[in-house]
């Protein structure tokens, strides 16, 4: 009882940090299953087991964040289409990798990606968009009735979305990490549309990283039954949570988080060499 009770309160928290941030929460599943597992679910659970189950529970997780963006009108869902074009099917070949990794190479990645991703968390509080005129544009009116512009290229947007496809189909993170600042820097998206389209995005690619999983046998169905109603509330806390503040405070804590877990990760993958 206790450990469906603690799967459920990791899908919870996962998914409300990802949907606050639009980062999906494969970057705290995957980690504290890959961590914890034995003491998660009575057995540990290998690294393309631990991705495979964090793509499904991130369908879940996604779905309701972009339902109650989707509300508020902050999905550009042209942009997130187009997106999609390139992460998708990027995402399947990143899952059909995940398993030629060997456990400790996976760890020692994984957890210098997570410190490269809390130094990007840092920095963007930092940087400015490009002040760059594309020759795509866009507009967005915000609650307030301001209106703000935005624009990409499409070769940029398609070689963005190839990227973060690879990694989120290879980590099993959604890839929301990467898409948001890029968006929100490159192609100076309000940050409230960032991350909800990032969030339409990563429910598309999922789907498709968690069908190559699946085939692979790389699932673990039971943990995603677990996980999944935290997720699908953490997906809709977190999105109304979004709504509510600038989420400063949360994104710390993330940012901590995101150290500790690296740490952890880099000690284990190193030992595993």
């Amino acid at each position: 009882m206790l450990e469906i009770i603690m799967l459920a309160l990791l899908g919870l928290v996962s998914a409300v940090f990802g949907s606050i941030v639009g980062l999906g929460g494969g970057i705290i599943i995957v980690p504290a299953l890959t961590l914890l597992g034995a003491e998660l679910t009575g057995s540990a659970v290998d690294h393309p087991t631990a991705v495979g189950t964090s793509l499904a529970v991130l369908i879940v997780t996604a779905l309701a964040s972009t339902m109650s963006y989707a509300k508020k009108r902050r999905v550009d869902w042209r942009s997130g289409w187009m997106l999609f074009i390139t992460s998708g099917p990027a995402a399947m070949v990143g899952s059909a990798l995940t398993g030629h990794i060997k456990g400790g190479a996976f760890q020692l990645s994984f957890g210098i990606f997570m410190l490269l991703m809390a130094g990007l968390l840092v920095a963007r509080d930092y940087m400015k968009p490009i002040a760059k005129q594309w020759p795509v544009t866009r507009a967005y009116t915000d609650d307030k009735g301001v209106t703000h512009e935005y624009g990409y290229a499409v070769l940029p947007a398609l070689l963005v979305g190839l990227l973060v496809g690879m990694i989120s189909g290879l980590f099993g993170i959604g890839g929301g990490s990467l898409f948001v600042p890029v968006m929100v820097l490159l192609f100076r998206f309000p940050p409230h549309v960032a991350t909800a389209t990032s969030m339409f995005v990563i429910f598309l690619s999922s789907i498709l990283g968690t069908g190559v999983h699946a085939y692979l046998g790389e699932t673990n169905w039971w943990i995603v039954l677990m996980l999944v109603p935290g997720a699908w509330i953490g997906g809709k806390l977190g999105a109304y949570i979004a709504s509510k503040m600038t989420g400063k405070s949360l994104l710390w804590l993330l940012r901590i988080t995101f150290v500790v877990m690296a740490a952890q990760l880099i000690i284990e993958g190193l030992s595993e060499l």
